[in-house]
């Protein structure tokens, strides 16, 4: 099962997804997606997540005082000398951005053509902090995998990586929840209340949809294929969609660290468009619904466009900051260097996922 078939090969010019998670990220930021929990959207978003109460063991933690022992309650852990609660507070939505570049989503048969989920991301809404937070999932984290057969039959479950999971089921609502339940395990049942799924033409779409971004390009860029683009280093540009689509995805996977250089590239851009789209929404509090209808045809959800406009421009001035992307610590084997695998495999580092997990997930407890 590590030397899937549906991984791509490498050394190939790679167009990365994770753009694709974030510009649907920044559309629900700016429609006050995070109020849902004062609206008529707040018990079903709660009601559908995958779990309700994380499940997360410190066991190198130091043994409970008599005091502690006297007021503990269940799902508190304690780490670093300290006691931490899930902050129930918390919205939680999970994006896939699926490697399909077809005009819209469509149902497939069962097996494994529900295509890679190539790009994961976690949004964490806070309302306390009034703060949007974002996880990046390694495409290749190791993590347990659901198989089906053609018939939609469980088989078994194996070690592989994270993005395969969509791959099973329809392409639609199944694959998702498939996708999601993996996730959730991975991060030790953290509630998950939503997701959104988009494939690769939602990236024109919206940035279309806001008129294109301007910005000064970081690094020299070189895309391939039909419609070559070079992009020079300290230029000042207006991207519409394809151009904004190329410049933040595109990385050379022969090239060491390709994806750090992307990585920035992607958080200018994102940082560029959530200012625009947050003045689009002061001048018209629609917009956010007009670019989540824009992109319904390319989108999996199970948010509703009702549910994202209770809310619009409620959450206007939650704080987005690149030091708020947060990305897994752990080893990671390229494929040249794996003599069990053909395929890149990431091991997340189980110590900074739990601490990673009590710093974004949970609140200190007063005492």
């Amino acid at each position: 099962m590590r030397n899937q078939k549906r991984n791509k090969n490498r050394g190939k010019k790679h167009i990365g997804l994770g753009i694709l998670i974030a510009l649907t990220t920044v559309v629900i930021v700016a429609a006050g997606t995070v109020m849902i929990a004062r609206a008529m959207g707040r018990s079903k978003l709660y009601n559908q997540a995958v779990s309700h109460t994380p499940k997360l063991v410190i066991e190198d933690a130091e043994p409970l005082t008599e005091e502690e022992q006297q007021v503990w309650k269940e799902g508190w852990v304690k780490y670093d000398d300290r006691i931490y609660e899930y902050n129930d507070k918390l919205i939680t939505f999970l994006f896939m951005g699926i490697d399909k570049r077809d005009e819209e989503v469509k149902e497939v048969s069962e097996g494994t053509n529900g295509g890679q989920a190539d790009a994961l991301f976690l949004l964490i809404l806070d309302p306390t902090e009034k703060a949007v937070k974002v996880i990046a999932i390694n495409r290749n984290t190791m993590v347990p995998v659901d198989v089906y057969d053609e018939n939609g039959a469980y088989v078994s479950t194996v070690t592989a990586q994270v993005n395969t999971q969509h791959g099973f089921g329809n392409g639609m609502e199944e694959s998702c929840e498939y996708q999601m339940k993996a996730v959730d395990n991975l991060f030790y049942n953290v509630p998950i209340h939503g997701y959104f799924a988009i494939n690769m033409k939602a990236v024109k779409t919206i940035t279309d949809a806001v008129g294109g971004i301007d910005l000064m390009v970081l690094e020299d860029v070189t895309t391939t294929g039909d419609h070559k683009q070079i992009f020079t280093k300290g230029e000042e540009i207006h991207l519409d969609g394809e151009a904004a689509y190329k410049y933040v995805s595109v990385r050379d996977t022969a090239v060491s660290a390709s994806a750090n250089g992307r990585l920035e590239r992607q958080k200018q851009f994102i940082n560029i468009l959530i200012g625009k789209l947050k003045v689009m929404t002061k001048a018209d509090i629609t917009t956010p619904v007009k670019i989540y209808n824009a992109i319904s045809d390319q989108m999996v959800t199970n948010i509703t466009a009702n549910e994202t406009a209770y809310l619009a421009g409620e959450a206007r001035d939650y704080t987005f900051d690149a030091r708020n992307i947060y990305t897994l610590d752990g080893e990671y084997i390229a494929a040249e260097d794996n003599p069990d695998s053909d395929y890149d495999e990431f091991y997340v580092d189980e110590d900074a996922l739990k601490a990673l997990i009590i710093d974004v997930f949970y609140r200190e407890v007063e005492r």
